[in-house]
This record gives C-alpha cells, sequence and structure tokens, in this order.
C-alpha cells in the first residue's frame, strides 16, 4: 500500500468513526428517553390545581390580610374594622361578592343580641367547619355585628365573636399548632356588613328567623385554599 493509499485509508476511517459514534450516542439516547419516559408514567403527578374561587382579586386580599393581620402566631393579633377596609382596599360590597363562591364550603356561626358565646349548634358548626380542612392551610374567622347599638360596643362585640371561634377550637382540639393555621378579621359594624342573601348559606341558627340584624351578628369561617 503506497503512501497515497495510506492517506485515503485514514481519511475514510477520520470520517466513518465520529459518524458511527455519532449514531451510537443518539441510539443510547433515544433508548434513554425512552426509559425515562415509561418510568415517569407510572410516577403520581401532584396537581397544583387552586379551586376555582381562588379569583386573582380574593387571592391579593387574603395576602394582605394574612400579612398586616397575621396568621395567629403570637397569640394575639388580628385586625379590627379600619384596618381591615384600608388593606382589602375594596368596598364592603366588593369585599363579600369575593367570598360568593365559598358557599359550597363556608359557614356562618351565629350570635345572640350583644352576646360573644357560642351556643351548642355554633360549637358544633365550628368543629365541623374546621374538620373540613381537605388539605387547606389557612382558616379564616371573619367576624361583624349588626349596626343595633353604638359602634364601640359593636367593634367589641365582633372582636370577642372571632376570638370566641379560636378559643373553642382550642379548647376542643388541643392542638399546640393551631393558631399558626387561623387568620382572624373583626369588623365591627362599620364595614361589609352582609345581606339576605347570606341567610341561604350554612349557619348554626338555621331554623330560626334571619334578617339582616341575625346574619350580622355573626362569624364566617371557612378554610382557604387558595396559594396566597
Amino acid at each position: 500500500m503506497n503512501e497515497l493509499q495510506k492517506t485515503a485509508l485514514l481519511m475514510v476511517l477520520g470520517l466513518a468513526i465520529p459518524a458511527g459514534l455519532s449514531m451510537y450516542w443518539l441510539d443510547q439516547a433515544q433508548k434513554s428517553l425512552e426509559e425515562s419516559t415509561d418510568a415517569a408514567s407510572g410516577v403520581a403527578i401532584a396537581s397544583a390545581k387552586e379551586d376555582e374561587y381562588c379569583s386573582a382579586h380574593l387571592k391579593k386580599v387574603l395576602r394582605r390580610v394574612a400579612g398586616a393581620c397575621g396568621l395567629l402566631a403570637d397569640g394575639s393579633r388580628g385586625c379590627k374594622p379600619a384596618d381591615a377596609k384600608t388593606f382589602a382596599a375594596l368596598s364592603g360590597d366588593d369585599f363579600n361578592t369575593l367570598f360568593l363562591p365559598l358557599s359550597h364550603r363556608a359557614s356562618i356561626i351565629q350570635f345572640d343580641a350583644e352576646q360573644t358565646d357560642l351556643d351548642m349548634g355554633a360549637q358544633q358548626l365550628v368543629e365541623k367547619a374546621w374538620s373540613d380542612q381537605q388539605g387547606a392551610s389557612f382558616f379564616f374567622v371573619v367576624s361583624r355585628a349588626s349596626r343595633d347599638g353604638n359602634r364601640k360596643l359593636n367593634q367589641k362585640l365582633s372582636k370577642g365573636r372571632a376570638e370566641a371561634v379560636l378559643s373553642h377550637l382550642e379548647t376542643k382540639f388541643q392542638d399546640p399548632e393551631l393558631k399558626n393555621e387561623i387568620g382572624l378579621l373583626w369588623l365591627g359594624e362599620e364595614y361589609a356588613q352582609l345581606g339576605e342573601e347570606f341567610c341561604e348559606w350554612s349557619r348554626s341558627k338555621k331554623e330560626t328567623q334571619c334578617t339582616k340584624k341575625e346574619i350580622n351578628r355573626s362569624a364566617f369561617v371557612a378554610w382557604i385554599d387558595c396559594a396566597i
């Protein structure tokens, strides 16, 4: 074999070997991809889908309230009416409208006039609402007072009603982590009064008359599934 032939042979080998290696690597890559796909098909993938009621506006309000009013890590935080209106940055009607899609899982805990104690029906409904967690991580308590009486008293009543819900849950379930999952918001008579349409929701005094006065002597409670 002369020098010209040797050179030609070397050139052919120089082209053939890389080409062969490339084909081998591509073949191996394809096999690996197919194996990965087969393996993945047997793996459960967690869904990141939120409930449909988690609108951008609702999440924005919840984020503001949770940040400003606090999940009760220190056992003392919450929001009074003026704070709630400021942080929500919505009219009272618009604030209530955000929660309409929660009618299927929220409960309204009702109180007697000028009272903050939970009667037996209220206790049972609070416990039922708490047990309906369904993987959520934030329990929202929004308490109110009717416009009977003076404003200062009604602020005190709505605050006491929110705290009564928290106190009952603490006593009933004896869970040291419970406060870290609950956010309290008391609205007094000043902001986001409920209309009589909320009488159709799950409420603790369902066998009694329900007018705007009765439905606002209350605490709205619900687990929120929104990622905030």
